[in-house]
């Protein structure tokens, strides 16, 4: 590799480093408030918040990447072109073509970083994260022992504590099961305790009441208990009760068991196929971002007063690669034939930065010189 491409690479990649970790941390914080009020509001450990944070890092980095590559190409062409580097090099002879050729190589490094992330990384990391979450949410702590608040851990039942003490005594205890359309029934007690036992979960209640009310005679009976067991195994969803999204699937299954995952996810054979094609289009977008950055930037070549407008012109050129993306989506989601319209927002934008480099390799007519020549004449 030439000393000039070690030497532009070396820059992308210190500044892609750069806006990737401001990018992620932004990201990040928005996420980790609402991530740690959940938690700890459910009494989970630090421990547990640090695991969800790790687990989903890996699906925010691929979020940003593009982003980064772009920032990074446009910032590093910029300041080569405010310090008149790549005029330096051009008038050595080096043409808009070979300069992106260090461009090209940090965006094929990205892309290989994208590729690991969307195939393998993203999916195993989000695979885990539902795990621990549906493991938390099912847990008795996270559902039923929540203080003062009325809760409804399934339909038809209502479960209210007053009080937990340190000791596990839940004080003021209620729990309506109106489950059954010809009765409902209603459990108040002093004191309470849940139980772990081999058939499930029980809730033991002390010194309590307990109302039935026949909907078809309308009629109410009561029956006072000193202590009574309650199984509440049917409250606690379990872990597995949850199908597996297309996120977390692996790339090979959505290929090989398109119909299949199609009928178990309840998606679209071409929402399967979108989701598995744009894990290949990804990587091309990080590509797709540097160039633009960079041959947006050349284009407009050395000038006094900065380049604010081929800056401007790279964002709009980004966002209509967008745009074509939300073009082409819901004809591939309804019909699976269309797949090959996935990779139309890289082909867009690949092409766009082609012409770009091919409108600064033209020769650039010096209108301006050629008319004080002649009034000099």
């Amino acid at each position: 590799m030439a000393r000039f491409d070690r030497y532009v690479l070396s820059q992308l990649l210190v500044l892609f480093g750069f806006f990737s970790l401001v990018l992620v941390s932004v990201y990040w914080i928005n996420r980790a408030v609402i991530l740690f009020d959940r938690l700890i509001a459910d009494g989970q450990p630090a421990s547990v918040f640090l695991e969800f944070t790790a687990l989903s890092l890996p699906n925010v980095v691929r979020m940003v990447l593009p982003m980064s590559a772009f920032a990074a190409s446009v910032y590093v062409t910029n300041r080569l072109a405010s310090e008149s580097e790549l005029v330096v090099m051009q008038a050595t002879g080096y043409s808009p073509w070979r300069l992106a050729r260090p461009v090209v190589i940090f965006g094929l490094i990205v892309g290989t970083f994208m590729m690991a992330l969307t195939q393998y990384l993203v999916p195993s990391s989000l695979e885990q994260l539902r795990f621990r979450e549906n493991q938390i949410s099912g847990s008795l702590s996270a559902q039923l022992l929540r203080e003062g608040e009325f809760m409804n851990p399934t339909a038809g039942v209502t479960f209210y504590i007053r009080e937990i003490t340190p000791e596990g005594v839940l004080k003021d205890v209620f729990l309506s099961d109106g489950r059954n359309p010809e009765r409902t029934t209603t459990y108040s007690s002093v004191d309470g305790f849940l139980v772990t036992e081999a058939s499930g979960p029980k809730l033991a209640m002390i010194n309590g009441i307990a109302q039935t009310f026949q909907h078809d005679t309308r009629t109410l009976t009561k029956t006072k208990f000193t202590d009574f067991a309650y199984d509440i195994s049917s409250l606690i969803a379990g872990p597995d009760s949850l199908f597996k999204p297309l996120d977390q699937r692996p790339t090979s299954e959505l290929f090989l068991a398109s119909e299949l995952v199609a009928k178990a996810t309840g998606k679209s054979v071409g929402r399967v196929l979108e989701e598995a094609h744009g894990r290949f289009n990804q990587p091309i977008l990080c590509l797709v971002a540097a160039l633009i950055g960079f041959s947006t930037l050349l284009v407009g070549g050395f000038s006094r007063f900065g380049v604010g407008r081929q800056i401007i012109g790279a964002i709009l050129l980004l966002v209509l690669v967008k745009l074509v993306e939300s073009v082409v989506t819901d004809p591939v989601r309804n019909n699976a034939h269309l797949w090959p319209l996935v990779y139309a927002q890289s082909v867009f934008g690949l092409g766009a930065a082609i012409l770009m480099l091919q409108l600064a390799a033209r020769p650039r007519r010096r209108r301006k010189d050629a008319s004080l020549s002649e009034v000099a004449a």
